[in-house]
């Protein structure tokens, strides 16, 4: 599991910095690509990267400015241009819907997969055996929406040498014993899959906010996230500003991180008016509160590591 930003902007296009898109890579969990956000020429960044579009399932949309959607129809074009068979399901606020049929219908783009288009409240939005996904919304100039996004603990290892010497050789039955099931052997004797299971491995969470500023939703998709992504548009020391434009500082990102108790936050969707020598110090800003910090850029990967806590 790693994130792979493809924009990482406020606003419109810059030289340095795309607008925004975000791409959580699942190709060992379920074979799969999460997108948040689909800024203009997001498919541009993509051609830059092994990301490969017939592998996108799901989008999630955090909210409706352009430079969160304005990618959208050019990208669902390509996927089916492309060969892209499989179902892609898309969510996002109210007005979602109309957006991307109306640029379909207007187009004559034909897509050759089927679209589904799921327009979202405050909920859990999805769930299967792997993961589950939470939005709420948070405090923007329209309804804009944070994920967090939930991987299932998985069962411990199992343990066949002991299973060995307990006389239980390799069958069907060990799928179940893996499964925590309880199992009736051929003689008789029932045994306990958990206890021939190693500790479980406890799932990662991730936590993906849209164009904020600071509230308590945010904090409650972040509590205790292994990975926090939070947008910075403007440097510590201009709060005012951000607040009349419904953004954050470093310096608000830092502090959420360090209140919700994150492993790492990762500052995103940073205004133009920052260079690239600007960057560093922006960093060191949010880092006086929450060391473990980093600041995304186009094309910049974080691996997300099973946790160890």
């Amino acid at each position: 599991m790693k994130l792979l930003f493809l924009g990482t902007g406020a606003g419109m296009p810059a030289k340095q910095r795309n607008v925004s898109s975000l791409a959580l890579m699942l190709q060992q969990e379920r074979n799969a690509v999460w997108l948040f956000d689909c800024g203009e020429a997001t498919q541009h960044q993509i051609l830059h990267t092994s990301l490969k579009p017939s592998k996108i399932e799901k989008i999630f949309i955090t909210h409706l400015h352009g430079d969160h959607i304005f990618g959208l129809p050019g990208l669902l074009g390509s996927r089916s241009f492309q060969g892209g068979i499989t179902e892609l399901t898309l969510y996002g606020p109210k007005g979602i819907r109309d957006f991307v049929e109306t640029a379909l219908k207007v187009s004559q783009t034909h897509l050759k997969y089927s679209l589904t288009i799921e327009e979202i409240d405050e909920s859990i939005i999805f769930e299967d055996d792997q993961f589950l996904v939470e939005a709420m919304l948070l405090d923007h100039g329209l309804p804009s929406f944070g994920y967090r996004i939930t991987e299932k603990d998985k069962p411990g290892k199992l343990d066949a040498e002991r299973l060995a010497a307990d006389g239980i050789h390799p069958g069907p039955i060990y799928k179940s014993l893996k499964n925590g099931e309880t199992v009736m052997l051929d003689n008789g004797k029932v045994i306990q899959g958990k206890d021939y299971l190693g500790p479980s491995q406890k799932g990662r969470v991730i936590t993906i906010l849209g164009d904020t500023r600071p509230c308590r939703n945010a904090f409650n998709l972040a509590k205790d996230a292994d990975v926090l992504v939070h947008e910075a548009t403007f440097a510590a020391g201009s709060e005012e500003m951000a607040s009349e434009y419904f953004h954050s500082t470093t310096a608000q990102a830092a502090t959420l991180a360090q209140n919700a108790e994150v492993q790492q936050l990762v500052l995103n969707h940073i205004s133009s008016r920052y260079l690239k020598e600007d960057w560093d110090g922006l960093t060191n800003e949010a880092k006086v509160t929450f060391p473990n910090t980093k600041m995304a850029y186009d094309f910049f990967e974080i691996a997300i590591a099973p946790p160890k806590r």
